[in-house]
């Protein structure tokens, strides 16, 4: 430290070093490089320290500088909410189609829909040197939850690195955004085509984007045809099969006069036939069901599964070519449309 209370620069000619960063901080070697790789550890009030330091001396740049020293990684990080869950599996094989034609490797992690948990992720990836960061999953509500990853994404394209998101809206860099809303206004239309009036919501997790946007598409419709969202069921649980299984549950249990409900992704709506199954709730003669992404095997399910069509290979193929694109001033944002099939899980609403 210098008499002013601030930190002792290195020289001009002098590039700071990891050493440098954990001398200031009053760490270890292997402390400072555990907290600037984003690894367990480190304690986070120690973490943040240190890369605060580290940006006040400039290390901050050199994992990304040294990305793409000697030209760019093949390597494309990619980061999903959930490997086992179809929508991600399908996105996940059309940047896996993508980077194959372009002579990458593809990275994957899990986040798990934890916000510190996807940070820490994308600082692994980072550090191990990934020279394009793709991040696909729902956004959160609160702004204050991505605003880490945000500025971590930042500094990673500043020195060098492209990223770009799907399903994501405010992290600053390019994203291809699903038509969550209007597909939602048209799940909620065809159900009141159809003559239901007591419709449910199974619901992923509160605070999700995804989920907030798909809400919003199935009360503007119900506002359309003058009804108000206030009386809609919508029952939060988890954004999986047991989520839709739990969801199911609770709508029989207390709106027993439910005639439709309203899955908000297809694994929600895989777990909701389940429970309709055990329960012997005939489908769609007593009960009809909508799930949102048409994922490979909605086709086959039994009945098979009326849902909202996205192109999420193509997604996935889209997210990479915006990484591989110099970027823009501006983020860049691809919409993706969506369609309404319709199949076997849908039927006029019971008469008594």
């Amino acid at each position: 430290m210098d008499v002013s209370g601030g930190l002792r620069m290195p020289r001009a000619n002098q590039r700071p070093r990891l050493v440098d960063v954990a001398e200031h901080a009053a760490v270890s070697l292997a402390t400072a490089s555990r907290a600037l790789a984003g690894r367990e550890g480190v304690s986070t009030e120690v973490a943040d320290r240190i890369r605060q330091i580290a940006r006040e001396l400039g290390y901050v740049a050199n994992p990304y500088a040294r990305t793409l020293a000697g030209g760019a990684s093949s390597t494309v990080g990619l980061i999903v909410h959930q490997v086992d869950d179809p929508y991600f599996a399908e996105i996940a094989a059309g940047v896996i189609q993508l980077a194959a034609e372009q002579g990458l490797l593809v990275q994957i992690c899990q986040s798990g829909r934890d916000p510190g948990y996807e940070l820490q992720q994308l600082r692994h990836l980072i550090a191990q040197r990934v020279g394009i960061v793709l991040i696909s999953g729902s956004g959160y509500d609160d702004p204050r939850m991505e605003a880490a990853a945000r500025a971590e994404l930042a500094a990673f394209q500043d020195h060098g690195g492209r990223a770009a998101a799907i399903g994501r809206h405010a992290l600053g860099i390019d994203a291809v955004l699903p038509d969550n809303e209007a597909g939602g206004h048209a799940l909620a239309q065809h159900l009141m085509d159809l003559g239901h009036q007591r419709i449910a919501v199974a619901a992923g997790s509160a605070g999700l984007t995804t989920v907030a946007d798909r809400l919003a598409g199935v009360s503007s419709a119900l506002r359309q045809r003058g009804r108000s969202p206030a009386d809609l069921v919508v029952v939060h649980s988890d954004f999986t099969r047991g989520g839709g299984r739990a969801a199911a549950e609770q709508i029989l249990n207390e709106h027993p006069a439910t005639t439709a409900i309203i899955a908000l992704n297809d694994a929600m709506a895989m777990g909701v036939l389940s429970t309709l199954r055990s329960r012997r709730v005939p489908v769609p003669a007593r009960m009809s069901v909508v799930g949102f992404d048409d994922v490979s095997v909605a086709a086959d399910l039994a009945p098979s599964l009326t849902t909202i069509r996205l192109p999420m290979t193509e997604m996935g193929r889209t997210a990479l070519t915006l990484a591989l694109k110099p970027r823009s001033t501006r983020p860049r944002r691809r919409p993706t449309g969506h369609l309404l099939v319709v199949r076997d899980s849908t039927g006029p609403a019971p008469t008594t």
